[in-house]
């Protein structure tokens, strides 16, 4: 089945086996009507007057691809390895690596997410500058960006572009509230990632900028996490705290969001002073430059669409002991 328009805000207490197409347009500010009470509005475009059914072509694969850093002892990243120098296994069983890709150039479509309730937004002038730094450094011109806030709602500003132009003009239009939606944000934006093209081994990610506390009765970290990872998004969090030191600071949102890296791949960075915002984007652009891509054809398992869980090592003992690697720890069979 096809959807002929726009899906979103699909409830997390409702199941389906729909998936929108991919590069579908998205009309800014609709995704901050999304319930999860079960009543997510979905919203159809008729076809108009005349126009003809276009037969749509679905070829099915079991490609999985996994994004991969690696780094050494000082967290700096390592190039220059080969395919021979790694082992991937789905399930505890070895799998052959049918592609493999060095300090990867394959696509990324990104949603970047920015918190905006009065907690976080201190000095949205440095922050919007540094925001759209990261930006000019990283879009290319296969690359996508979907810009969204949240604070009492998420709303979608820029649907996916790779005009940087429009990216920057969307940047001056953030909403500031008083609530922190942070999960629904991550839900959402898993959602529109899922939408994206999966051409190329296309890389999907998640850039969060936020101080980790969610004050909003909707999706829950579980439900957040598993969106993320049907997605097979990696999520990056840029926590801004107000003191790092405080011993009375409510880490509970933080640890949640590291946890969240740790499982998708992704990684955390903490700022306490706008200004070292820059740097922190600096980081996630490198760590998405050089990345690795492997890939293998998973095992068929007929109608399980359970959780399989990935593992990635060195073969050689000697560069396992030395090497640190980060990727995603599984995938749903049915989303990959």
């Amino acid at each position: 089945m096809r959807f002929s328009g726009l899906v979103l805000g699909v409830a997390l207490l409702m199941k389906s086996d729909l998936v929108p197409d991919a590069g579908l347009p998205v009309e800014p500010g609709l995704l901050r009507q999304a319930s999860f009470l079960g009543q997510a509005p979905i919203e159809r475009r008729e076809p108009q007057q005349g126009s003809r059914d276009i037969p749509t072509i679905r070829v099915e694969t079991r490609l999985v691809n996994v994004a991969l850093n690696v780094v050494d002892e000082k967290g700096a990243p390592v190039g220059g390895l080969e395919r021979d120098d790694f082992e991937i296994s789905e399930d505890g069983l070895p799998q052959k690596i049918a592609i493999f890709e060095r300090e990867s150039s394959t696509p990324l479509s990104i949603v970047m997410a920015i918190d905006a309730s009065e907690s976080v937004l201190r000095n949205e002038r440095l922050e919007r500058e540094a925001a759209k730094r990261f930006v000019r450094a990283l879009l290319r011109d296969q690359d996508e960006l979907d810009l969204m806030d949240f604070a009492d709602t998420v709303r979608e500003i820029v649907p996916f572009t790779n005009q940087r132009k429009k990216i920057e003009a969307g940047l001056s239009e953030l909403q500031h509230g008083d609530a922190t939606a942070l999960y629904d944000a991550i839900y959402l934006g898993a959602e529109r990632l899922a939408s994206t093209r999966a051409d190329n081994g296309r890389r999907r990610v998640m850039v969060l900028i936020t101080d980790g506390g969610d004050t909003v009765k909707g999706a829950h970290y579980a439900q957040a996490l598993e969106q993320a990872q049907r997605a097979g998004a990696m999520v990056y969090s840029i926590i801004i705290v107000p003191v790092y030191a405080d011993a009375g600071r409510n880490t509970g949102g933080e640890h949640a969001l590291i946890q969240m890296a740790n499982d998708t791949g992704g990684k955390y960075y903490y700022v306490e002073d706008p200004k070292d915002l820059e740097a922190a984007f600096a980081k996630v652009s490198d760590d998405l430059r050089t990345q690795y891509v492997v890939g293998y054809y998973a095992p068929p398992r007929g109608k399980d669409n359970s959780f399989r869980t990935i593992k990635v090592e060195m073969k050689d003992a000697a560069l396992r002991a030395k090497y640190g690697l980060r990727y995603r720890t599984g995938y749903y069979a049915d989303a990959r």
